[in-house]
């Protein structure tokens, strides 16, 4: 079978779904991608691009606040010089940017040859999928190769049923108003800690309830300590082992009940406590689609399922729930599916990045690899407040952080906590990517002064002297 005589049928047109269509279309197949709401799923319309632009304006506001610090001053009447954040223009914004990012991909698609059909899709029989379109109209698609690319949505608790204007998702957030007044976050991990940071540039009084004892769980403990004494520092109150029981309708305002009893009183609660795959009613078990007992579709490293012709991608697997890994097991899907050449995910090479202030960037092996005896590796971790280039730009906080292999010198991966670390972890994961020693990484000239100063000189503090 060749790809010109391959139709393939994506359902769902998140990260995971539009690239695995682009992609498809590149190597000549028929590509239908069905979507039941907008272009670019919920990475695009309520989730991650809504998110990030959220947090880069509260960021905004963060660098007037410290504009006196470095001796800059604002003239005029005292009642003129204050910073305010005005909801409405901040949302219109955010949502205005993610539907032109939708109709972006949109266009893409339509370049590129994809038919995009609107309506809910399932997969009725092996090789068909049924699109029950707007106003009922039914039509089955034949397909050689079906991609589940549905995504996930946010997790609500029984006790604590969102209503859109108290008790919110974080996909709700953007319908505010107003400013909230003393906002109460539920959940301590990457989406909790990032829309509470943003609450609290904005203006916001927020308290963070974590279940755990320290922010950010599973992720690199040094980076979430630096993390979680910027937030108590900047007036947050972050409530570690605190788990909370429910939370109720309080007048114009909500009550969080934790589980030892103590009651939290605010004005708005943000539900931060996960996800739950968006798998349900996609006839997948008929056909026999293997299923996590969490309802993520098992795959394995080229996102195929357990059934021939069906593969998955995006968090509705479950891999690692990243707007970059979903584009990329949906590419790693149709490359394999498509008979074109492929290399099977590898999670070790991915990057990523806590979108707080600072940022949290990591790619490769952890320190807990380490601790735990599973890496025979070396670290180093060097603070920004040494840096030159991060004294000009008033950092306070943050650090470099290099893995090395033992013996051999190999980078196995780091953690950079700054400003803009999204953007600084890139010569650690291009280094982890190819396989390259300490010495050949610091021997690559740095722009004096910069913060990648600060990696090349853990790199050069990571060379070994032979005995």
């Amino acid at each position: 079978m060749t790809s010109a005589q391959t139709h393939v049928v994506i359902i769902g047109s998140g990260p995971g779904g539009y690239e695995a269509a682009l992609g498809a279309a590149q190597l000549g197949a028929q590509v239908t991608l069905v979507e039941r709401q907008g272009i670019g799923g919920a990475a695009v319309l309520t989730d991650c691009v809504p998110s990030k632009a959220l947090i880069a304006t509260a960021d905004f506001m963060d660098r007037f606040t410290a504009a006196t610090t470095i001796g800059v001053g604002f003239e005029g009447a005292a009642g003129d010089q204050g910073v305010t954040a005005r909801l409405p223009d901040i949302n219109g914004r955010i949502m205005a940017l993610a539907g032109q990012q939708s109709a972006d991909i949109g266009e893409r698609l339509e370049s590129s040859g994809v038919e995009v059909m609107q309506g809910a899709g399932r997969v009725a029989e092996r090789g068909v999928v049924e699109v029950v379109q707007q106003g009922g109209e039914v039509t089955r698609l034949p397909a050689d190769v079906i991609l589940i690319a549905t995504g996930a949505r946010p997790r609500v608790l029984d006790s604590a049923v969102p209503d859109g204007e108290r008790i919110l998702t974080w996909q709700q957030i953007y319908d505010l108003s107003e400013l909230p007044e003393h906002l109460i976050v539920i959940g301590s991990g990457v989406t909790g800690a990032e829309l509470a940071h943003a609450y609290l540039g904005l203006g916001c009084q927020v308290t963070l309830v974590s279940s755990r004892e320290q922010v950010l769980p599973g992720k690199d403990a040094d980076a979430a300590t630096v993390l979680e004494d910027v937030f108590k520092r900047r007036g947050m109150n972050v409530l570690g082992r605190s788990r909370a029981q429910g939370v109720c309708l309080d007048g114009d305002g909500v009550v969080v009940t934790l589980t030892d009893g103590r009651e939290v009183p605010g004005s708005h609660a943000l539900l931060a406590v996960g996800s739950i795959p968006n798998t349900a009613d996609l006839g997948l078990r008929e056909v026999g689609v293997d299923l996590a007992d969490s309802g993520h579709v098992n795959v394995d490293r080229v996102s195929r399922t357990n059934v021939p012709g069906i593969y998955a991608a995006g968090d509705c697997t479950g891999v690692l729930p990243l707007a970059s890994v979903a584009a990329m097991q949906g590419r790693i899907a149709i490359a394999h599916s498509l008979g074109d050449a492929v290399a099977p995910l590898s999670l070790g090479r991915v990057s990523s990045n806590i979108f707080t202030d600072p940022e949290i960037a990591t790619v490769g092996i952890d320190q807990a690899d380490i601790d735990e005896g599973r890496i025979d590796a070396r670290t180093v971790v060097l603070p920004l407040t040494k840096n030159p280039r991060a004294k000009m730009q008033n950092v306070k906080d943050g650090f470099v952080k290099l893995f090395a292999r033992r013996g051999s010198d190999t980078i196995l991966g780091g953690v950079v906590v700054s400003p803009r670390a999204s953007e600084l972890i890139f010569p650690i994961a291009l280094a982890v990517s190819a396989r390259l020693n300490v010495d050949q990484f610091a021997a690559t000239s740095t722009v004096y002064p910069s913060m990648s100063g600060s990696i090349a000189e853990a790199a050069r503090q990571l060379h070994s002297v032979a005995e």
